[in-house]
């Protein structure tokens, strides 16, 4: 019997350039599944993180302690750099509450002055799981207004900082999209790449 191999489907994000935000305490199955996800979308997936100027830092995950090496230096994201990526996640874990750590407490971190950047993109996704809108607290006028998810134990947080709090495990409104836990990564992932292949939908409608 002969065998006939079907077409495999044409990678979504062919070109394009995924940033994820990376320090100690991430969660290790939700950060391999993005790499994997968007990779295999034909994304470059880029973890970038404050690299205090070394060429490179290894942190560890939340749960086995696993090692993940960074070289992406996220104090290099001028708006020439940010162009250049169509989204920027920050993931679960601690990764944010530690991105958001500042010297100077009359001073931004740089993760955060990266957010206020990246906001002022509108062709740029960003999108934030679980705890990670907590990177933005110091810049509340960023999601003022907006709807967003979160964790349970963020909702009052993302509240004062005048965002609405929607009851679902993803929203997307417009370039921000958020996901209510790490359980959901796979939800918001989806939602990204929906986001950067809008014509994936009417090509599956005239296929039908």
């Amino acid at each position: 019997m002969s065998s006939t191999s079907l077409p495999l489907p044409r990678p979504r994000l062919a070109g394009q350039r995924i940033g994820i935000l990376a320090e100690s305490d991430f969660v290790e199955e939700e950060i391999s599944y993005y790499q994997r996800r968007f990779a295999e979308e034909g994304a470059d997936v880029v973890l970038l993180t404050r690299l205090w100027g070394n060429p490179s830092l290894t942190f560890t995950g939340h749960e086995q302690r696993a090692p993940l090496t960074v070289s992406g230096d996220l104090e290099k994201l001028d708006y020439a750099e940010l162009s250049s990526y169509a989204a920027l996640l920050v993931p679960s874990g601690q990764v944010a509450d530690r991105l958001r750590f500042s010297e100077d407490v009359d001073v931004a971190a740089p993760a955060v002055e990266v957010m206020r950047r990246a906001f002022r993109l509108s062709k740029l996704v960003k999108a934030f799981s679980c705890h990670a809108l907590s990177l933005v607290s110091a810049a509340p006028d960023l999601i003022a207004g907006r709807p967003v998810t979160c964790h349970n134990n963020l909702v009052g947080d993302v509240r004062n900082m005048g965002a609405v709090y929607t009851n679902q495990d993803v929203v997307a409104d417009g370039d921000l999209v958020t996901g209510r836990t790490v359980a959901e990564c796979h939800l918001l992932a989806r939602a990204v790449i929906d986001l950067l292949d809008p014509q994936a939908e009417p090509e599956l409608e005239a296929a039908a």
